[in-house]
């Protein structure tokens, strides 16, 4: 009656053992997801942060080159393709229209003369409306 050579063998996991498993998946997406996503949504703000200081610098190099800022219709794209009216223009200082585009997909607004200096490079943030904190707040060169 007792064959050695039978083993019963058990497949799959039992009902409990998948409630286990499901309550501390729930637990640590309770505790982490939260802060995973606070970590992605700043990262998107300190991008914009640094590619304003980017187009910031790039327009200081075209300044130095041609001798004045774009004008507001010629705006940030002089800084990828030469205008007709700049003769000095030793471009592109910027790799291409790409760098002009914020975190959030909108493009980057350009003032001159700005209200906080010589020319203004800014965000709108997440909400691409002026005011807002966190994402939707505004980012630029002041």
């Amino acid at each position: 009656m007792n064959n050695p050579k039978h083993v019963p063998t058990r497949n799959g996991f039992t009902l409990l053992e998948l409630l286990v498993v499901l309550a501390i998946l729930g637990l640590l997406y309770a505790i982490v997801g939260p802060q995973v996503i606070k970590y992605l949504s700043s990262s998107r703000s300190e991008t914009a942060a640094v590619q304003v200081k980017n187009v910031d610098a790039a327009l200081k190099l075209l300044r130095l080159d041609a001798g004045r800022y774009p004008s507001a219709q010629e705006g940030l794209q002089a800084l990828v393709t030469q205008p007709p009216a700049m003769t000095d223009w030793r471009g592109p200082y910027l790799p291409n229209t790409a760098a002009l585009t914020d975190p959030w997909g909108n493009p980057y607004r350009y003032a001159v003369p700005g209200k906080h200096g010589e020319v203004d490079v800014f965000t709108l943030g997440s909400d691409n409306a002026e005011g807002g904190s966190g994402e939707a707040k505004d980012l630029g060169n002041w």
